[in-house]
């Protein structure tokens, strides 16, 4: 759950030379990257000490999503890390970093997953196979919900208020696409652990998305 109190930008507490980052956006920098790498680590934690499930094999629904859920993820983080970096709405903000670090924990424990079940990372499957009728949703090799490498481009390129709604318009798309994929692995797995940890990514998404609809219209023009 996001919330809007903590993480205001004070411009003004140090100066620094035209074109230079101020020693106060260095440091919140410097602590952002620390923070990424704490809550992958924590998530790769996380899988490791789940108990021993049943090993699913290379063609899974379990490894299928993993590795997929990874890589959507991946754009998650950095759809939020824009929005932190460059958002002027301090909830919008708030609401980036946490997605980011929320989900680079996720992508920690679902690559431990596949460590512990001696499956690689990338696997031999197509995008999707693991879902039924997920293949057809895949669209220019991208997976449900996915923002466009031209629609990734303006975002990043993007500076003032319309990063704040160019991040919220992307990000409610990317969490219902996650959610759907989501709803294909809870529906065909019956591997405790990945299930629990699927329904949590999928409360803490929808949570998310109650959020985002409504900063995107408190802001829309």
């Amino acid at each position: 759950m996001t919330t809007s109190t903590t993480t205001d930008r004070d411009d003004t507490a140090v100066s620094a030379p035209a074109g230079r980052p101020s020693p106060t956006r260095r440091f919140g920098t410097l602590a952002l990257a620390a923070a990424v790498v704490v809550g992958l680590l924590l998530g790769y934690a996380g899988g490791l000490l789940t108990p021993n499930l049943t090993r699913p094999g290379d063609a899974s629904v379990e490894a299928g999503f993993s590795r997929d859920m990874t890589t959507h993820h991946a754009q998650a983080v950095q759809m939020g890390l824009v929005a932190f970096q460059h958002g002027t709405d301090p909830e919008v903000r708030q609401i980036g970093l946490d997605i980011a670090l929320a989900q680079q924990g996720e992508m920690g424990g679902m690559q431990a997953w596949l460590r512990s079940w001696e499956l690689d990372p990338s696997g031999t499957q197509p995008r999707m196979a693991w879902m039924p009728g997920g293949q057809e949703m895949v669209r220019d090799g991208l997976m449900p919900g996915m923002a466009t490498t031209e629609e990734m481009a303006r975002l990043e390129a993007a500076r003032g208020p319309e990063v704040d709604v160019l991040f919220l318009e992307m990000m409610i798309k990317h969490h219902i696409g996650g959610v759907h994929m989501i709803d294909g692995l809870l529906g065909a797995s019956d591997e405790t652990d990945v299930v629990r940890t699927a329904q949590t990514m999928k409360n803490t998404q929808q949570k998310d998305l109650v959020n985002l609809r409504n900063a995107l219209e408190r802001l829309r023009p």
